[in-house]
């Protein structure tokens, strides 16, 4: 067989029973995670225009759009979600694959979700909706993990497709043969480059959402005998070829069913980039150390690998967008050294324009090191120097929120709660509880649909 044979093999023939109680437990605290960005994204730039860009609801095959009171296409309604799952940047990581996994899978399984339980009234379970986001992150971070060069398309959106598709092709009980033809198919509509990142621009968001929806036509294709293309990662004109300069993926196809992906995902405690996170750490933590006043600072210089500087290595700017903002390290660090914490008010007009968080984002220098690794995030080396001369160095390995360095437990939910709190429509505290306590039993919980209630205003 070859390798997509392989992974679909893997999606189709794993059942709940299979996956380990840490991967279970992980998938449970990252749906949660996920669902409170959502809601926290419900009330982000241009939401309004791109559901209104839907159009108005079917009479069948129909989802809802969280904290929205709004019904579209099941394939609209994951675009929808899943762009307000990214949308602030605030979205869960696999720091390796460079994939944003949870995203795209869990927009598009409870678009699927909602389907189901609308137009024929059939309940998903909560072991259903475990086993099919542990697969989706599962496949788009093996293809993550297997590329060896850096990123030129936008890599949370193209292994975030094959990552939908599958978790989709779970919910809907498709054998082998059948997600083959789905992954075939969902590679005919990958899209998503790196310029909407580079500039800053909310296409970037969006971008999630074109391959949540895509993955949702894949599969309503493929289930009706749609056949795809088969050699789509390494064929002459496949995955790898087109999508990514080189890869190992047949050191990575062994690790399938043995190294589950979801275990290895990083929380955001930020509502900014990932690659600012190592940089805003270690000021923080300097900060913290050496009471150090902003005033007091003359420079601050991070050494940081080639693609954190690729990422968000962009000047800080008088009139910045917010998602370029969000990207923005100068920015970031200069906002942890005067606060001491990054929050969502940060990012509002008047936080982006803030003249002392200006003056001292121009101190900030984002230095490129000589990591090999093109898809390095760590280590990161942050020097503050004051005007007496002083310097206080301090070099991150493992970022705040890497599984090697959780977040508490304590600290997620006050992220999920915070989020809630910024949703477009009031949702309510006990609304909020209930979707925690769902989340936490998802493994018992008889109807996933439930908790989408919760979601709604």
């Amino acid at each position: 067989m070859d390798s997509i044979d392989t992974i679909a093999r893997h999606v189709t023939r794993t059942r709940f029973a299979d996956l380990p109680e840490d991967a279970v437990e992980a998938t449970c605290k990252f749906i949660l995670d996920t669902l409170g960005v959502g809601i926290f994204g419900s009330s982000g730039p241009w939401v309004e225009e791109l559901i209104s860009a839907q159009g108005g609801p079917p009479t069948s095959g129909v989802a809802r759009v969280f904290a929205r009171s709004v019904t579209l296409s099941t394939a609209s309604a994951a675009l929808c979600n899943a762009y307000q799952m990214h949308n602030s940047e605030f979205d869960c990581v696999h720091e390796g694959a460079v994939v944003h996994a949870v995203t795209c899978p869990l927009a598009v399984a409870l678009a699927e979700v909602d389907r189901q339980n609308i137009d024929a009234g059939i309940q998903v379970t909560g072991q259903q909706l475990i086993r099919a986001i542990a697969l989706g992150v599962d496949v788009a971070c093996h293809l993550g993990v297997a590329s060896t060069s850096g990123l030129k398309f936008f890599r949370p959106g193209t292994c975030g497709a094959f990552g939908a598709t599958a978790a989709l092709a779970v919910l809907r009980d498709f054998d082998t043969a059948s997600l083959v033809s789905a992954f075939g198919i969902v590679h005919a509509q990958l899209c998503g480059t790196m310029q909407a990142h580079t500039e800053g621009s909310p296409l970037l968001g969006m971008q999630m959402g074109f391959n949540a929806r895509n993955a949702v036509l894949a599969c309503d294709l493929a289930e009706r005998g749609v056949p795809g293309p088969r050699d789509v990662l390494e064929g002459p004109f496949g995955y790898f070829a087109l999508f990514e300069s080189s890869h190992d993926l047949a050191s990575v196809l062994p690790q399938l069913g043995q190294q589950w992906r979801i275990t290895e995902m990083a929380h955001k405690p930020f509502p900014s980039g990932r690659a600012t996170h190592g940089i805003v750490d270690g000021c923080m933590t300097l900060r913290r150390t050496h009471d150090i006043p902003p005033e007091a600072i003359s420079r601050v210089s991070a050494r940081v690998p080639p693609l954190i500087h690729h990422l968000v290595g962009r000047p800080s700017l008088a009139n910045m967008d917010i998602n370029y903002a969000r990207l923005c390290a100068q920015f970031a660090a200069a906002r942890i050294l005067i606060a001491g914490d990054l929050v969502t008010e940060d990012f509002t007009p008047n936080g982006r324009s803030d003249p002392d968080t200006l003056t001292l984002a121009e101190k900030v220098r984002i230095i490129v090191d000589d990591n090999p690794d093109p898809n390095a995030l760590t280590p990161v080396t942050v020097d503050i120097e004051t005007h007496d001369g002083a310097h206080h160095e301090i070099a991150v390995d493992t970022v705040y929120g890497h599984p090697n360095n959780p977040m508490t437990r304590q600290d997620w939910l006050k992220k999920f709660r915070n989020n809630w709190q910024h949703a477009a429509n009031a949702l309510g505290e006990d609304a909020r509880e209930r979707v925690i306590e769902q989340v936490e039993n998802l493994p018992v919980i008889v109807d996933t649909a439930r908790i989408i209630d919760d979601l709604l205003p």
